[in-house]
């Protein structure tokens, strides 16, 4: 990730923030190669963050998911491994 803003684990506070709302239940992904992000119902403004997210494996969509249809986003083992030493500092 290379926004200018980052945590000790060199995410930028963006990915992060997307990270959590997927955790709390308010992201939506598609069932797509190039997956796209939604939060809280409205498509995140970065895309690009977002499919990294995906590809680093830190988000995902559950199986059995229609091709080019929106699922609700999953946070992987290791999404989870990494927003929970950030949520006990908090």
């Amino acid at each position: 990730m290379n926004e200018t803003a980052k945590d000790p684990e060199g995410l930028s506070y963006r990915a992060l923030a997307m990270l959590r709302a997927v955790a709390q239940g308010r992201g939506e992904i598609t069932v797509s190669l190039e997956p796209d992000l939604y939060v809280d119902g409205l498509p995140c403004s970065d895309q690009s963050t977002a499919h990294r997210l995906a590809h680093a494996g830190l988000i995902r969509m559950p199986a059995g998911g229609v091709p080019g249809s929106r699922v609700r986003a999953e946070l992987s083992e290791t999404g989870q491994d990494l927003l929970e030493p950030l949520a006990s500092a908090a």
